[in-house]
């Protein structure tokens, strides 16, 4: 059957051929993705410069909040999935994770460390309950074995993409010029701009019965008296103040009043306990399993593995790289160190189409490389982007700073090594993963970007400044920065290499999934 007559059978082809409904999942992405970057791109200077400026080591400990808010933000998807999959349903999740989004963007603009845990707590329940499940409410547009659903998905990424693009340009610009509040505002106006864009679209019906509760019964059976439907919620929202609870856990070290073990604070403690019980089911697991499963299993997880390292090594944009841009690069008016943010979702617009008809094009010469090649490719080309950092000391003024033109190279070969992974790795864990386990499987591949968030943590207390003195310089952040920066090349590299030279291996096991 031709695309066409599959489109028309399916009676919807509104929106760029696709059905209607992708526009309104379309826009309400690209304004959460805009509140979630935008406040991205000024949190980390929002921490260095108001919450922790009068502590020394303001550095490290913007780094391990820094580390735990993205930890619990990746992590939380895991959970709101679930709820959704066997009580909320798409529809109602989508809403009340953008609602409570919504409220931590606002109460971000609030001057008040207090208000300042609780908003990141706000936005972490609800990306839980919206990220996973706006994603999956794509693919429930299109019936099994529409032609149109992977080009569908890209048009949503690119949504996606352009909310990261535009708002650390406008927020970052706000921050400048009114403060760091009015930017944290404008990411909350953003955050409600997409509700109403999801809103809309249900109230135009654009999306038939697709994304209701999975069981009526169960969406209304009550516990404690209240039906299922708002007991969620409520629950959800009384969790908000013991998450903020447990970010502001690394406060310790200089009031010794709040939870923390030696160095770690409650959420890394967290994930190390959830690490060893994961690694504990696996091993159960890989013992069960058939010799053939278990090859394609062992693939599986070393492809989350060097995912979890790109992504810890991608994610420093956000902290250490977004100092660097503020105390070591001469942005001469063209950005603010917030606004640098957006460079690597504009590489990734740039870039997307080519890098794909790349691979059309080397797959009809049969010279497509394997998924273990294109991994190993990612991490070198990660590698290549941190020794460009590296090398910007050698042309620095005698004030530390170093041209922007080092930045900009940076995030377009990082953009690429980013081109070679994140698209392809999902797709391998559905295939190498036996189908009883694959739900697993995929949430062990969201969790990995919550285990990329410690590499960030640290990273990031080991590039700490650990000074508000102003005797610290730009030539003395400059050396700690781009040593750091060569070291991660130096593991990067070296990982990249390593699954190159493995790759014939690695092809035995992944068996025929290319």
């Amino acid at each position: 059957m031709s695309e066409h007559t599959l489109a028309k059978q399916n009676n919807d082809t509104a929106f760029l051929g696709h059905p209607k409904g992708l526009a309104y999942l379309f826009f309400a992405e690209l304004w959460e993705r805009f509140s979630f970057y935008g406040m991205r791109a000024l949190l980390t200077l929002y921490m260095v410069e108001e919450i922790f400026k009068s502590l020394s080591n303001r550095d490290y400990a913007t780094a391990a909040v820094y580390a735990s808010y993205g930890s619990l933000v990746y992590a939380s998807t895991v959970i709101g999935g679930q709820v959704s999959d066997k009580i909320l349903g798409m529809r109602s999740s989508i809403f009340l994770g953008g609602i409570l989004m919504s409220v931590g963007h606002f109460v971000l603009a609030i001057e008040n460390d207090i208000a300042f845990f609780l908003a990141l707590a706000f936005i972490i329940v609800g990306n839980g309950f919206f990220k996973p499940n706006i994603s999956t409410f794509v693919g429930a547009l299109y019936k099994e074995g529409d032609v149109r659903k992977d080009s569908g998905f890209t048009i949503f990424y690119m949504g996606i993409n352009i909310g990261g693009w535009i708002a650390p340009l406008l927020c970052g610009w706000l921050a400048l010029k009114y403060g760091y509040h009015y930017g944290f505002g404008l990411a909350g106006i953003g955050m409600t701009t997409g509700l109403i864009f999801f809103w809309s679209g249900i109230k135009k019906n654009v999306f038939g019965d697709k994304g209701l509760p999975p069981n009526n019964e169960v969406y209304e059976k009550p516990i404690l008296g209240i039906p299922q439907k708002t007991f969620i919620p409520l629950l959800a929202t009384l969790f908000v103040p013991v998450i903020a609870y447990i970010l502001s856990s690394y406060k310790s070290i200089t009031t010794g009043d709040t939870p923390i073990i030696g160095e770690k604070n409650l959420v890394g403690i967290i994930f190390l306990v959830i690490g060893l019980a994961i690694g504990t089911y696996m091993v159960k697991i890989l013992i069960k399993v058939t010799s053939d499963e278990r090859k394609k299993l062992i693939m599986a997880i070393l492809i989350t593995f060097f995912m979890t390292l790109f992504w810890g090594f991608h994610e420093l944009s956000g902290s250490v790289i977004t100092l660097f841009a503020s105390r070591n690069v001469a942005l001469d008016g063209f950005m603010t160190a917030a606004q640098t943010n957006s460079l690597n979702s504009m590489f990734i617009i740039i870039l997307a189409i080519p890098i794909s008809l790349l691979w059309g094009y080397l797959s009809k010469k049969n010279l497509n490389p394997r998924t273990p090649y294109k991994f190993g490719l990612g991490l070198v080309l990660a590698g290549a982007s941190f020794y460009i950092l590296a090398l910007s000391e050698g042309s620095a003024d005698e004030n530390g700073m170093v041209p922007f033109a080092y930045l900009i190279v940076m995030y377009f070969v990082l953009s690429i090594g980013e081109l070679f992974m994140s698209p392809v790795g999902l797709s391998k864990i559905t295939s190498l993963s036996p189908k009883r386990i694959v739900a697993f499987m995929m949430g062990i591949w969201f969790l990995s970007s919550a285990y990329a968030f410690q590499i960030v943590g640290f990273i990031g207390k080991q590039l700490a400044v650990e000074s508000t003195d102003s005797n610290v310089g730009g030539l003395d952040t400059l050396a700690i920065y781009t040593d750091g920066f060569m070291l991660i090349s130096q593991y990067a590299l070296g990982a990249g290499l390593i699954v190159i030279i493995f790759s014939p291996l690695m092809k035995k096991l992944m068996g025929d999934v290319h």
